[in-house]
């Protein structure tokens, strides 16, 4: 700790109570030092480097040398090895040396908290890359998930890193949007199971889960990124908040806000949003970060600030603690005003205790505390991507693979003759979305190699034990590409049996890709020409199946009848292509279930399944927005033989609990898995609903020929929504319990009366289902 801090100084002393320790530090400590307690500093950014954060070369300057910077602490250290490649020992030493001169420097040593993207595994140089959110979605695998998560945390928590920025709990709402590839899905309930599982991996390293992006980030008006958000009240409580709330109870100590207005307000401003509902209504104790610069944006973007310090203002009387990545708002032009009375000190107290609470829980305040991070393993060696890693990389991509449709195609024969073709093939970079650290960071760094082994799908293939005959054509790039290209990809597809199109997005940032931030679609058409090259391999008569590498759904509607199958892969990461070939072989069989669905007309922009009455197909407009493939939609090679009971109680209720037991037999000589899906309809509701939404979805694994019962208990207050007085409460009457393979493959429908008093639910409402399983 700091040569000027006596070692017995009572905050160091981790046998006091928190509250004793904090009001012991606060008594001691200047405005100034309590203000340089709620900014990050961007050490390692550069002004000329590739642009990794909105308007980031406008922000990104330190206003001061680092040496005067430190004289009174720092908040955060921002993103030390996820700016540039940097060498893992390399980095963690440098790290350890700016703590150690932090403490030296400060009156009080009081060290800074490291935070770090890590959306798909640590956004670090050689770090393993994980699948993206939305295969962790289709894996409907909350378990596999937390072992993610606990990976990546204990591979933080070696490098010297407390906090991660992720998950991303947004639910997609339009799929123009640039970040629906960071989504978990467009369902409340899966994004908040597979995020609270996040969560509770990532912290069970001691590394801080940071919840992303409270609130409304995602129902931008017409899917464009930090587009205003036109969303009302029940839009908001009943599919926007549910997937918060349950990952705060799973533990998340930091909040970020979103970039986004709503009606008019932005939510970096806005105190009944930070401070009304998150802290006095959730009971959220810990830390409220801003999103990159989005308290400078209250004044060059929303224009509800004149000038530096009533941004600042605006943001601290919301409620967010820490302004990052860098010091902009929260600098001298504050303490000026603190110190002339003109903002209420009072407000940095509160913002200052959240961060030093924060800290001593991590013992970062103990006498004890060691900067050195223990990077090294017992070999003396920095392994970020070992075989552990990649092992469950592979498990979770190949859960999350969904085969879409198949005629018999599927899998593909041992030896035949295989064309491969599209701008996806011949690349690892196809398997990455936009906060992987190779598309994130490295991109910018052409000189520097990925650092992590990803093949391409057509590498795998042409590897494989299957003994295939492959023949390759890309066909078009991504992006572009000319007529003799398309031709020459046709020719390759008609001198083969099976023709393997590999097509999809480019992930990036800001307009440098097809998906990823600030990459929105103006429609669902695949990118470039490549619905061009699609048919012309049809064209050709050779069966065609579609392998879609992507960011969002897209629209295959004049394609669907055409093709012999088609799978998807979304991002499926560091072992994407071998989970993929896996699944095309049959060596796995596809287990994935659709998170999101995929629209039937690429201009017709379509509701989620989510959709009201009037958001579906009607006699009174023209327009059917009937997806696709629908959410929760994946099909088997083999698939199970289901059994619903449906001679259940005919009440249920308005306090208790209901049981659903389905019964799921593989009759077949493989392993496989299926998704027990269960709906609620409401057929009468105070409000205009869904038409059904998603209330339980355990997964059950079945051995060859072996059969499962699944018990599922549902609780009263599963079926409460937000009312027309903005109260959620448990209506009575009649409700319909659907169960079945996907929101659209019903097997059953289970008619029960709510019976009993209408009741008020909040916070602490029961939000998931119990699940049981025997053989």
């Amino acid at each position: 700790m700091s040569l000027n801090t006596p070692a017995a100084a009572p905050w160091r002393d981790p046998g006091l109570s928190d509250d004793a320790r904090l009001d012991a530090l606060m008594a001691t400590m200047t405005v100034r030092e309590k203000v340089a307690q709620l900014f990050g500093v961007w050490v390692g950014v550069s002004p000329d480097d590739g642009e990794v954060a909105p308007h980031q070369h406008d922000f990104a300057t330190l206003p001061v040398p680092w040496d005067e910077m430190i004289g009174d602490g720092i908040g955060q250290l921002t993103r030390p090895f996820g700016t540039a490649p940097v060498d893992p020992v390399a980095g963690a030493t440098s790290v350890a040396k700016a703590q150690r001169a932090i403490l030296a420097a400060g009156r009080l040593g009081i060290p800074a908290l490291v935070h770090e993207e890590c959306l798909t595994g640590l956004a670090a140089w050689t770090a393993a890359v994980y699948p993206n959110p939305l295969c962790w979605g289709a894996s409907f695998d909350p378990d596999l998930v937390e072992r993610m998560g606990a990976q990546i945390g204990a591979t933080m928590r070696r490098m010297g890193i407390h906090l991660g920025l992720a998950p991303v709990l947004d639910v997609a709402r339009d799929l123009r949007w640039g970040r629906v590839e960071e989504t978990i899905g467009e369902d409340p309930l899966l994004v908040g199971t597979i995020g609270s599982a996040y969560v509770r991996g990532l912290q069970s390293a001691g590394v801080v889960a940071t919840l992303k992006h409270f609130t409304g980030y995602s129902a931008s008006r017409g899917g464009r990124n930090l587009a205003p958000v036109p969303a009302g009240q029940r839009e908001i409580a009943d599919v926007l908040l549910p997937p918060f709330e349950m990952a705060l109870r799973a533990g998340a100590d930091s909040v970020m806000n979103s970039y986004a207005d709503i009606d008019g307000v932005p939510v970096a401003a806005d105190a009944a949003l930070l401070t009304g509902l998150l802290r006095d209504t959730y009971g959220f104790t810990g830390t409220v970060v801003a999103d990159y610069f989005s308290i400078a944006f209250l004044q060059s973007l929303h224009h509800v600030a004149g000038s530096r310090v009533e941004a600042a203002h605006l943001a601290l009387r919301a409620g967010i603690d820490v302004e990052l990545p860098t010091v902009h708002c929260y600098g001298e032009e504050l303490v000026a005003a603190l110190e002339a009375g003109e903002i209420d000190v009072a407000l940095v107290d509160r913002a200052a205790r959240r961060v030093l609470a924060q800290k001593i829980r991590l013992g970062l305040l103990d006498q004890d505390w060691n900067p050195e991070a223990p990077v090294l393993d017992e070999q003396g060696e920095v392994a970020l991507d070992d075989a552990g890693t990649r092992s469950l990389a592979r498990d979770l991509a190949r859960r999350s693979v969904v085969l879409l449709q198949n005629s018999g195609t599927l899998p593909l024969p041992a030896g035949g003759r295989i064309a491969v073709v599209g701008p996806r093939a011949d690349t690892g970079q196809a398997m990455l979305g936009c906060y992987s650290f190779p598309m994130h960071v490295g991109v910018h760094h052409p000189d520097v190699p990925m650092g992590v082994d990803v093949p391409g799908l057509l590498e795998v293939l042409r590897a494989d034990p299957a003994g295939y005959d492959i023949t390759y054509a890309e066909g078009c790039p991504v992006l572009g590409g000319d007529d003799a290209g398309i031709e020459a990809a046709a020719r390759t597809a008609a001198a083969a049996d099976i023709c393997v199109a590999v097509l999809g997005d480019q992930a990036g940032l800001f307009g440098r890709g097809t998906s990823g931030e600030g990459c929105d679609a103006a429609s669902l058409h695949l990118p470039g020409r490549q619905e061009e090259l699609l048919e012309a391999v049809l064209a050709t008569g050779t069966p065609v199946v579609l392998v879609l590498l992507v960011g969002r759904p897209y629209e295959l509607g004049r394609q669907t009848d055409r093709l012999a199958a088609a799978i998807c892969g979304f991002f499926p990461g560091e072992e994407g292509a071998a989970a993929l070939a896996d699944v095309l072989a049959g060596r796995v069989d596809p287990t994935g279930r659709l998170p999101v669905s995929f629209p039937r007309d690429g201009d017709n922009q379509p509701s989620t399944y989510l959709a009201a009455p009037l958001g579906r197909r009607t006699e009174v407009s023209n327009i059917d927005p009937t997806p696709l493939f629908p959410f929760g939609h994946g099909l088997s090679y083999h698939p199970a033989t289901w059994s619903v009971a449906e001679d259940g109680p005919a009440t249920w209720a308005t306090d208790g609990t209901y049981d659903v037991t389905v019964t799921v037999r593989n009759d077949s000589a493989v392993a496989v898995s299926e998704v027990v899906q269960v709906y609620l309809h409401d057929p009468v509701a105070r409000v205009a609903r869904p038409e059904h939404l998603l209330v339980a979805a355990p997964r059950v694994d079945l051995a060859a020929g072996e059969a499962k019962t699944v018990a599922i208990t549902l609780h009263a207050d599963q079926t409460s929504y937000t009312h027309p007085d903005g109260r959620r409460r448990v209506d009575d009457g009649e409700v319909e319990l659907r169960v079945g393979a996907s929101s659209a493959d019903v097997r059953a429908r289970l008619r029960v009366t709510m019976a009993g008093p209408v009741r008020e639910v909040g916070f602490e409402r029961v939000m998931e289902a119990a699940v049981a399983v025997t053989s």
